[in-house]
């Protein structure tokens, strides 16, 4: 078996935001919804972790996408049909715990729609409800929705500019929704931590069960540099490992929003050095 990781399909979403479908056998026979690959672009770079938004197991593919924000990733949106991965790691992380049956609302904002797509798909085929609601700042920064609508019962667009869809931010959309009737008994959320945060706290009034993404946490995807520690529960977990989706109403925000900046004076300095303004 082909144990390359080969790109066969890249496609711009923003400005900032590339597809890219790998042709990658070993990792897509085994990969499953919520998980997550790492990549390495060169022998001295560092190892990134990328949430998975498609697999095929039967052609052999994943894809992800990727938000030039730094350094590496500005690499990885440098490659072209063709190129090869140094490492493609995965899956790592465990199976997003999925219902069998009631009505699920997906909530993805920016790049995190894209890893909220694997769940609709599952979900669907489970004859289960989907409700998908879809956050950016400007209609110009939605991804995905599309690729979403193929496997969602009904899309909700949501800008905070107002340029598409409603506006103001998901959870707004989220409790407009269910006034109007909607029985939502599932939510799970992926995007920024404040928007993730956002989603907890709105979910837990309502009394709605809701998963999060802690992926903005990790470091080095294996458990090793305790980069994404985080209390869930009132246990000391790693995103990576025991993740990277949680029960929402039980993890520490304060800490998580704590430990995102850990790395922030880095990552800016890797921005600075790839020619990019944060």
């Amino acid at each position: 078996m082909d144990t390359t990781a080969r790109i066969i399909e890249k496609r711009d979403l923003t400005d900032i935001t590339k597809l890219f479908v790998v042709h990658a056998p070993l990792v897509a026979r085994n990969t499953a919804p919520g998980q997550f690959v790492i990549i390495r672009v060169t022998e001295t770079g560092e190892r990134v972790p990328i949430s998975i938004t498609d697999f095929s197991r039967a052609a052999g593919t994943i894809t992800i996408v990727v938000q030039e924000v730094g350094r590496t990733s500005v690499l990885i949106g440098a490659l072209e049909v063709g190129d090869t991965f140094l490492d493609f790691a995965g899956p790592l992380g465990l199976e997003v715990p999925l219902p069998e049956e009631g009505h699920a609302v997906l909530i993805g904002g920016g790049f995190g729609t894209g890893a909220v797509f694997p769940l609709a798909r599952e979900l669907r085929s489970r004859g289960v409800r989907v409700s998908s609601i879809v956050g950016a700042r400007t209609r110009d920064l939605l991804i995905l929705d599309d690729l979403l609508a193929s496997e969602s019962d009904e899309v909700h667009l949501c800008t905070n500019d107002g340029s598409v869809g409603y506006r103001g931010f998901v959870t707004g959309r989220l409790e407009e929704l269910q006034d109007a009737g909607a029985e939502f008994t599932h939510c799970f959320a992926v995007g920024p931590m404040p928007m993730m945060r956002a989603v907890a706290e709105t979910t837990r009034r309502r009394g709605l069960p809701a998963m999060v993404s802690l992926d903005p946490l990790m470091v080095d995807g294996t458990g090793m540099c305790g980069g994404c520690r985080v209390t869930v529960g009132g246990k000391s977990l790693f995103a990576c490992v025991d993740g990277p989706f949680f029960d929402a109403h039980q993890v520490d925000f304060d800490e998580a929003v704590a430990r995102l900046m850990t790395y922030k004076e880095q990552e800016d300095l890797a921005g600075e050095l790839a020619g990019l303004g944060r």
